[in-house]
């Protein structure tokens, strides 16, 4: 009797063994591609003075049949947080990032979606009327200040590379977030010797844990 129930619980152990992913399985699934090989989306790009601006769009990340669509006028607070990493082609890590994240609350009472914008400039709160003032303000890129000319190399290559996550479960993504968004609005660089930078660096190349959904993607290049 002893021996039946031993070889069942090894029969069952080893079942279970064969069922479940392995590390290495579990890291491909979550592992992000090269932000070069990422599906390019066009952006427009215009110097102001010394300063690079952007602009794009994500909004298929409100636009059915994407899972927030439905989500929208539920009531609940949700997050469309966007990272864009200025990357010189052929390099392993960023040369610079900005972010924005924004908050949306449907005001069921006013029928009106209450947005809390966060970027480096710190926190304003509009409102819109239907979702497609939602996506102007929440899923676009309009003129947005992304680098310095003096931090870039003339006559390289370099590119966006974009993440958006719908809301973003992982913790540490948006404490640094938070963090970034303290950084010290006079410099619209962040330095590559910084903790804040390099908190944000290591996300795009390690699992930036669960989100409702995230959209990923690069831009084409752009020569200083």
């Amino acid at each position: 009797m002893k021996r039946a129930r031993a070889l069942v619980l090894c029969l069952v152990a080893a079942a279970a063994v064969s069922l479940a992913p392995s590390r290495d399985a579990i890291a491909q699934e979550h592992e992000p591609p090269a932000p070069a090989a990422l599906p390019e989306q066009r952006a427009n790009f215009a110097w102001d003075k010394s300063l690079l601006r952007a602009s794009f769009s994500f909004r298929n990340v409100i636009a059915a049949p994407a899972p927030l669509a439905t989500k929208l006028t539920d009531g609940l607070p949700h997050t469309i947080a966007m990272r864009a990493y200025v990357w010189r082609d052929g390099d392993s890590t960023p040369t610079d990032l900005v972010a924005r994240s924004c908050r949306i609350v449907y005001d069921l009472w006013d029928e009106v979606y209450r947005i809390e914008i966060t970027d480096r400039t710190g926190q304003r709160n509009t409102a819109a009327i239907n979702a497609d003032g939602v996506g102007r303000v929440c899923a676009e890129a309009r003129d947005m200040p992304v680098i310095d000319r003096a931090a870039l190399v003339t006559g390289q290559k370099y590119f966006l590379a974009v993440i958006v996550d719908v809301d973003p479960v992982n913790p540490a993504m948006l404490a640094q977030l938070r963090a970034w968004v303290s950084h010290p609005t006079s410099s619209t660089t962040v330095s590559q010797g910084s903790a804040i930078f390099g908190s944000f660096a290591s996300l795009f190349v390690r699992s930036i844990g669960t989100s409702l959904q995230t959209l990923q993607f690069r831009t084409q290049v752009f020569v200083p």
